[in-house]
């Protein structure tokens, strides 16, 4: 947690790294591909522990395969589990794909539900994959989505020192003006991926380091 006397430089700091990203990635945004609010969810089920791009080449075939929450809800686990095999941990991915159809059918009526609180009662989704969905499905903005790749940074830009992902979405969520959340979250994870990437590398020739010295 940030002490009290340090939040005018935290979020000054915050304020000084969202117009530089602002200017790197004017149009960030989720790099899923899909079409209604239960592909989003899919899309961001199997999204964990793998990339986006494995996900995007898996979820055209699984889509056309799987059009209809009730295909989802009748599936058969084995075949479901060859279907989504690329992306990793997917016994576990099916699971609680299979399960949250049911529980998206039978508890809410065939639609995802538009609340924090209720979007983690479903299976496989937690309070970061809930941010993400919330945000892309309805536009719906209670937190940050703190992913590998924002986790990271928030370190790296100095806007956080805590280590697990609750708490360091608790600290940008106070430094960072609600309206900046959802936006803050793409940017971010933009520039984790095209320049400060979690290999090694030359950091001093990231942009940012650059400008905050």
């Amino acid at each position: 947690m940030i002490p009290e006397k340090d939040f005018p430089h935290y979020k000054a700091r915050a304020q000084k790294v969202l117009k530089r990203l602002k200017t790197l990635f004017p149009h960030a945004r989720i790099a899923l591909d899909f079409s209604n609010n239960w592909e989003l969810l899919v899309a961001v089920q199997l999204s964990a522990q793998c990339t986006d791009k494995k996900v995007n080449e898996v979820t055209p075939a699984l889509f056309k395969k799987y059009p209809k929450l009730d295909d989802y809800v009748n599936a058969d686990p084995r075949e479901f589990e060859k279907d989504i095999h690329q992306c990793g941990f997917y016994r576990a991915k099916t699971k609680n794909i299979l399960a949250a159809a049911k529980v998206v059918k039978e508890k809410f009526h065939g639609k995802l539900p538009k609340t924090m609180a209720e979007m983690v009662t479903i299976p496989g989704v937690g309070r970061k994959s809930a941010n993400v969905i919330l945000g892309n499905a309805f536009g719906v903005v209670e937190g940050i989505a703190v992913d590998t790749h924002v986790k990271r940074l928030a370190h790296v830009l100095g806007l956080s020192k805590e280590k697990t992902p609750e708490k360091i979405e608790q600290d940008l969520m106070r430094i960072i003006p609600q309206k900046q959340w959802f936006e803050a979250t793409y940017m971010l994870i933009d520039y984790g991926r095209k320049y400060c990437v979690a290999r090694p590398h030359k950091h001093e020739l990231c942009p940012l380091t650059k400008m905050l010295g």
